[in-house]
Order: structure tokens, then C-alpha cells, then sequence
């Protein structure tokens, strides 16, 4: 691992929302860079004009300041290595591509599209697959068979031409992966891949990654695994350009698998089995189409960093809770697994569950009140007081996963049933129901100490004396005031109705049910 200063750079392609996979390659880089005291760069590398999708460089710099991932160098920011838009600095590229054909590691090729589809056919009639490389590249319209004047005649007139990297004839390239251990690679497997096409004056991936890394002084590079068999080229760019000694260490994350861990995580996944595979709900202009986000899921960031921070590295220990610092203070590289991580995203939920109870029931109960109010015109507390709110989320938080969950177990507490479960009646609601409960309004009526206390030396004692049975006089109270077989202890929901709101519940259930 070398010495100098870290910086790293995370470099999203705007043609689209951000994946959740994306998203870790982005965090791994920022543990990676914090841990080192070094820099954290996004660079946006806008070279494909094609595919550009507009709004997606926003959406990428919204996601990653929900998720707490600081940025020190990008487009924002400034920083004196800008600019950090590639379409910024197509004026850099050209230059470089040219000093490879001088030096002989790349060439100029003038086939036409229609031309080389009619060479893949004609290998394909004899059953072979075309590669562009050593064995054809001295036999077409390249510089490497074309004269000098031919060449610069060809430009002049306006002809689009590309440059391709020449590779090596059979040559070992061996590489060391931060992750993966020595890679080697031999030459006569690749071919000779585009670096710069004149139709858009613009580099592709191969080139302006290479260029903008060793300009910018990258020092380690942190990616997805699906540009490991493009990395012996890189290796050899920086040969070809001499940049070997401040060649960038390299490290390829294993992917992000679908649930069963067949194949990448993708965003019918997610469509298919529930869940967002976006840090942020994506609007998208061109089609019209939604695409569901964690933040607008109701997931928390700091449960989205965590889940997404196991997904391929493990700390020492068997602690799974960790602040964004604690996951700087013990990340590593050496811990990031080889092989894929399997997409739990109910584990995911797990997450939020947890950073949910960690938040005060006040804080929740802010966070929840514009749903409360929106849920129901109210008939009982026209305006639920912030105090009244906070004692009911405290009864019931340990059971949800997101805040958006809670009126689902709390409406009782607002609004009195207006029908009755018919489960819960079938079991609990007997033929004495209705006697038990006449008997115990009488008592509530003319009991005023109406704490839990107060309340249990009250009921239980008459339970006991009339040999009712707890179980039969409770639940059938519990149906009264909530309508089903549910909710926190019986004495905590008197506490928050109080007397005379559930005094009225029993007498509706009377009316109702009797």
C-alpha cells in the first residue's frame, strides 16, 4: 500500500438515480479516506452523451448528504484540482490520447460502424467471434497500415475516426488487488478498446479515469468489481504513460447480490420483492416513472449506512450498531470479503427498528404528528397535545420499523372504534361479556383514583370476589376501548384516554354489543 497522501474519489455516471450499490462504493471510499485523514473527491464523469439523464448529478449529491458522506473535492465544493465535470474537460483528454499514438501505444481506426458489423458477420458465418485486436488490427483502416498522409488526409477531410489502445501480444500483466490478492491477466484475451472518439470529442471511461485519476493525484482506487477485468489495461495506460510510480492501489468490492444471491441486485428486485434499491425517490423526467427511495420509505440514514457498511466488510467482533465515526475509527480494506453479499433488505428494516428506540419518543412524536393529522377529523382531541402524542409512541414504538407504521398501532388512542373486530369477538367477547361489563361501569363510574394502581386494587378484587376469571373480564374490557385483541397493558390505555373517554367507550360497546 503506498505512502502518500489518501485521496480517493467516488465517480458516479449521471444516468440515473444512484444505486444502493453505488451508494457502498461511495461509503467505503469515504471510511477508507476519513480513517487516513486524507480526501474524499466526487467527480462526475458526464462522457456519455447518450445516456445522460437530466436531474441525476442533483440526485446524486442530495443522496450522499442525506446518507452523511462528506464531500471535500467535487463540483460543489471547488478544490484546486477541478474541474470535476468531465464534460468539463474534454479539451484535457484529446491530448493525452494523442500522446499515446505518438509514442506508439495507441492508433488511430477509421472503420465505420457499418464496416465492422459486416466483418462480425462474416465471422460469424464461419463461427468465430471478432475481437478487435493484434491478429486484425494491421489488416483495416488504422494508422498502423495507413501512410502518414493518409491519416492526416482522413482527419482533414472530416472523417470520424477513434484512437484504441494498442495492446500487447501475448504479454502477463500482474496487478495487486487491496481486496483480491496478485491478479494477472495475459494481453492476447483483450482487445484493443476505444480511449477517444472524434463523432463526440470525448474520451471514454478507459482514458478519462486514468487521466483525471493521476492529474488529480487519486491514491488508492476503490470500485465495484465489474471493472476488474478492465484494470490490466489501466495498469498498462499508466505504463504507457509513465505514471507507474504514482500508480493508484487498487481495490475491487464484491457485488451486491439479489435476495437468494443469484446474480447483482437490480431495480426489478426491489420492484419484485418490496423494497427501494435507491438512497432517494427517483423522479424520472424522461418516462414519467417512480422510483421509491430509503428517505422517503421512512428508513433513517444512519440505519442505511450501517446495513449497507456490513454489506461485504465485517469488523472484528460481533457489534453490529456503529456510528458513522465508529465506522471510520474500524474500517478496513482487509476486511471486505471477496465474494458477493447477499441483498437482506429485511435486515435492512431490522436496522431502522433499532435507530428507531434509539430516538426520544418526543422526537417521534414530531416526526409523527403531520401523519396523525392527516389520518382523521378527530371527534375526541381535535388537537392531540405533543405531551399526550410522546406517552402513546412510548407504548408502542418497540413495535414498528418506521414512524409511518405507528398510526396503524396507536388510532384507538385518538379515535373510538367504530366496529369491532370480528376475530376478536368470536374469542374473546362472551356470553357474560356484557354483565361483566355493566358491573365494572358501575365501579369506574364511582372510582375516582384513576391511576394503574388505583385502578387494579379496584377491578381485580371484585374479579376475584365474583370468581369471573381475569382473562374473560379483561379482554372483553380491552374490545371495549380499542375495537380487537390488541394494544400496549389495559391500565397504561386507561391512563391516556382518561375516565371519561373510556367510560364512553364501554357504554358504546354496551349499546353495540349487548
Amino acid at each position: 500500500m503506498n505512502t502518500r497522501q489518501t485521496r480517493v474519489r467516488f465517480a458516479p455516471s449521471p444516468t440515473g438515480p444512484l444505486h444502493i450499490g453505488g451508494l457502498r462504493t461511495a461509503l467505503y471510499n469515504y471510511l477508507f479516506a476519513r480513517q487516513r485523514g486524507g480526501k474524499m473527491i466526487l467527480r462526475i464523469e458526464d462522457t456519455d452523451s447518450q445516456r445522460f439523464v437530466e436531474g441525476a448529478e442533483e440526485y446524486i449529491n442530495e443522496a450522499l448528504a442525506w446518507c452523511g458522506i462528506e464531500i471535500d473535492e467535487g463540483v460543489r465544493e471547488g478544490g484546486e484540482y477541478g474541474p470535476y465535470r468531465q464534460s468539463e474537460r474534454r479539451e484535457i483528454y484529446l491530448k493525452y490520447a494523442e500522446q499515446l499514438v505518438e509514442n506508439g501505444n495507441a492508433y488511430y481506426a477509421f472503420d465505420t460502424p457499418e464496416e465492422l458489423d459486416a466483418i462480425r458477420k462474416e465471422y460469424e458465418e464461419k463461427g468465430e467471434t471478432f475481437a478487435y485486436n493484434y491478429a486484425v488490427r494491421e489488416r483495416l483502416a488504422t494508422s498502423l497500415r495507413l501512410s502518414a498522409d493518409e491519416v492526416r488526409e482522413r482527419i482533414e477531410r472530416g472523417d470520424q475516426w477513434v484512437i484504441r489502445f494498442r495492446m500487447p501480444e501475448n504479454e502477463e500483466v500482474e496487478m495487486h488487488d487491496l481486496i483480491r490478492g496478485d491478479v494477472k491477466m495475459n494481453t492476447s484475451t483483450l482487445d484493443d478498446k476505444v480511449l477517444y472518439k472524434s463523432a463526440d470529442a470525448l474520451p471514454t471511461y478507459h482514458l478519462a479515469n486514468i487521466v483525471d485519476d493521476h492529474l488529480m493525484e487519486i491514491s488508492h482506487v476503490i470500485r465495484g468489481e465489474e471493472w476488474l477485468p478492465s484494470a490490466p489495461l489501466h495498469v498498462l495506460l499508466y505504463k504507457a504513460f509513465g505514471w507507474e510510480e504514482t500508480m493508484p492501489d487498487f481495490a475491487h468490492l464484491p457485488l451486491l447480490l439479489k435476495p437468494d444471491g443469484n446474480g447483482k441486485l437490480s431495480k426489478r428486485d426491489g420492484d419484485r420483492l418490496g423494497f427501494p434499491v435507491f438512497p432517494l425517490e427517483f423522479h424520472n423526467q424522461k418516462d414519467g416513472s417512480v422510483s421509491s427511495g430509503y428517505r422517503e420509505e421512512g428508513y433513517y440514514p444512519e440505519a442505511v449506512i450501517n446495513f449497507l457498511a456490513l454489506l461485504g466488510w465485517h469488523a472484528t467482533g460481533d457489534q453490529e450498531m456503529y456510528t458513522m465515526q465508529e465506522l471510520i475509527e474500524q474500517f478496513s480494506l482487509e476486511r471486505v470479503s471477496k465474494s458477493g453479499a447477499k441483498f437482506d433488505y429485511e435486515k435492512g428494516k431490522w436496522f431502522n427498528h433499532q435507530y428507531l428506540q434509539f430516538r426520544s419518543n418526543e422526537e417521534l412524536a414530531e416526526q409523527f404528528m403531520p401523519i396523525l393529522l392527516a389520518s382523521t377529523p378527530y371527534t375526541l382531541h381535535p388537537t392531540p397535545s405533543l405531551e399526550t402524542v410522546s406517552k402513546v409512541i412510548g407504548l408502542t414504538k418497540d413495535r414498528v420499523n418506521f414512524v409511518s407504521e405507528l398510526w396503524e398501532q396507536v388510532n384507538f388512542f385518538f379515535v373510538a372504534p367504530a366496529e369491532y373486530d370480528e376475530k376478536s369477538l368470536k374469542k374473546r367477547w362472551k356470553e357474560d361479556s356484557p354483565k361483566h361489563m355493566t358491573e365494572m361501569l358501575a365501579l369506574l363510574e364511582a372510582h375516582d383514583d384513576w391511576s394503574a394502581e388505583g385502578l387494579d386494587n379496584l377491578i381485580m378484587p371484585w374479579i376475584a370476589e365474583k370468581e369471573y376469571g381475569v382473562g374473560i373480564v379483561m379482554n372483553a374490557f380491552r374490545i371495549c376501548l380499542v375495537g380487537a385483541a390488541r394494544g400496549p397493558h389495559i391500565w397504561n390505555i386507561t391512563d391516556v384516554l382518561g375516565k371519561e373517554e373510556t367510560l364512553s367507550r364501554v357504554r358504546t360497546a354496551l349499546e353495540k354489543l349487548g
